[in-house]
């Protein structure tokens, strides 16, 4: 059993070793598979000091959307900040 496991992760070894050795850039633009899109406006850095507390209810409701709690944190604040 032991020799599958070391032959599998040799041969996964192999196959990363020749992904990671190719440069697939001037493919991916060829073929039109993928699309960069850049932002219109360019984003300003920021720095807030905030409560442990609220940044671990950040974390739990961003981890229910599948998305960081800093993307949380600016969905929020694109949503809400003409309420004030």
């Amino acid at each position: 059993m032991k020799g599958i496991s070391i032959k599998r992760r040799r041969d996964k070894d192999a196959q990363l070793r020749e992904f990671e050795s190719k440069d697939l850039g001037q493919d991916i633009v060829r073929s039109r598979s993928a699309v960069v899109i850049h932002p219109r406006h360019r984003q300003l850095p920021t720095s807030l000091l905030l409560d442990p507390a609220l940044i671990e209810k950040l974390r739990e409701k961003a981890d229910r959307r599948g998305i960081g709690y800093q993307t949380m944190l600016k969905i929020i604040v694109h949503e809400h900040v003409d309420e004030y």
